[in-house]
């Protein structure tokens, strides 16, 4: 399994990294574009997609190609990060409230719809946070991946209540708020960075800062952070209402591509719903 892990990993980093590192930003745009038409694919099989499973993560992979062909994969229309982040926090509260029973009495085209406008918004934001520039993007990746390792090494160490047992058992509290202060501390790292001038742009960091003062910024790193949480709480109870372990196998040793980007749908739209203020 870890030598699997690890191929994988290999893999997807010698496709990731010069998409991330070329200047123009249509190679990661065309790159997250397929990879989002496979979380489309990997969503509608948990949603009793059946056959209309790999129609249905064609329609997405096209409505990106559409968006970037309009020029929104550059410049989207800021309302879109509005309407994202509306969606992920009154939505995420009324989908985690529900539980895993109340998922599969949805309709199944809600449930369709539900999870292609998610993948669509969340892949634009990734476009368009690949054109601000390269620090910003990673500033934005680093968030997510700083929360989710200080939460595992937390809730491993001092986890005693359970966040959500009936749809993750593994999470704690403690874990959250020991990934909220991971990011913290990344978030001053980073703005020590930037301030070097060494960067090609400013950062997530930077940006809030400069706009909202220190206290807004660790205010909208925690925020992101727990949003980051509702991604991956939200992901863990659409498996288990559809039974499976993993969103597929498409990833050796990791699962599928859902398993590996679901604390990022919500960050990456309201990072830049964040920065549009």
């Amino acid at each position: 399994m870890l030598k699997q892990r690890i191929l994988t990993a290999l893999v997807l980093l010698a496709f990731l990294l010069p998409a991330l590192v070329v200047k123009t930003p249509w190679p990661f745009a065309l790159l997250t574009l397929v990879v989002m038409a496979a979380a489309g694919w990997e969503w509608a099989r948990l949603n009793d997609g059946g056959s209309l499973s790999m129609p249905l993560g064609a329609v997405l992979g096209i409505a990106c190609a559409l968006a970037l062909w309009a020029g929104w994969g550059e410049a989207a229309p800021r309302l879109a990060w509005w309407i994202a982040m509306t969606v992920w926090v009154l939505g995420g509260v009324w989908v985690l409230r529900g539980g895993v029973a109340a998922w599969p009495r949805l309709a199944r085209a809600l449930r369709w719809t539900i999870g292609l406008v998610v993948l669509w918004t969340a892949w634009l934001a990734l476009a368009n946070a690949k054109a601000i520039g390269l620090n910003f993007i990673l500033s934005v990746f680093c968030l997510v991946w700083s929360a989710d390792i200080c939460a595992y090494a937390g809730g491993r160490a001092f986890g005693r209540r359970k966040l959500a047992p009936g749809i993750s058992p593994g999470k704690s509290w403690e874990g959250v708020w020991s990934g909220m202060l991971g990011a913290l501390v990344v978030a001053a790292i980073w703005l020590a960075v930037d301030a070097t001038g060494i960067v090609d742009s400013a950062s997530l960091y930077q940006r809030i800062a400069t706009q909202l003062g220190y206290a807004g910024l660790a205010l909208v790193v925690v925020f992101l952070v727990a949003m980051s949480v509702v991604g991956d709480l939200f992901e863990s109870l659409v498996k288990r209402s559809a039974g499976a372990k993993d969103s597929s196998g498409l990833l050796p040793g990791h699962g599928g591509v859902l398993d590996r980007v679901d604390a990022l749908l919500p960050v990456f739209p309201i990072a830049l719903a964040m920065v549009s203020l």
